[in-house]
């Protein structure tokens, strides 16, 4: 993975095996797209991470699908804590790209074999995806990675 190198906080920074086991974890993240007109959006979604990309499965209907269709640019963050103390998260920021039919209807796509397997694992305890014609997969491969664990602060 190339991605750009982080130089502010250092100190509080996730290893790569800290941020991989973070996103393996969390459920939920938030994407941040940009519509046609300018107007920012954000809205969260579930995910998975296969180590190397940041993966959705979107409604192909929604206003983020349009956003990202007709402006691939996205800023996703992934974060968890309540107390100041307990912060800690990760921002990726790249190009969205579709992997395919849109919408899903398990057409077979080597590509999605274990991107499908992860996510329904982790988000629905299943092995398998169940299809409903309505969503569509989008993989974020970032050119930029930035991570805190304010958990670091207290060793």
């Amino acid at each position: 993975m190339t991605t750009a190198t982080q130089r502010r906080g250092r100190k509080i920074m996730m290893s790569p095996e800290e941020r991989d086991a973070f996103l393996a974890e969390q459920r939920t993240c938030r994407v941040a797209t940009v519509a046609a007109d300018g107007t920012p959006h954000v809205s969260p979604l579930w995910f998975t991470w296969d180590g190397a990309s940041l993966w959705i499965y979107s409604l192909s209907r929604s206003r983020r699908w349009a956003d990202l269709r007709a402006d691939g640019r996205v800023s996703v963050v992934v974060d968890a804590g309540e107390e100041y103390g307990e912060l800690r998260g990760v921002e990726l920021s790249g190009r969205m790209e579709f992997v395919g039919e849109t919408p899903r209807t398990g057409e077979p796509c080597p590509e999605l074999d274990a991107v499908e397997r992860l996510f329904a694992h982790k988000n629905f305890g299943m092995t398998e995806m169940v299809y409903d014609g309505r969503h569509a997969w989008a993989r974020l491969t970032p050119d930029k990675i930035a991570s805190w664990d304010f958990r670091k602060l207290a060793a």
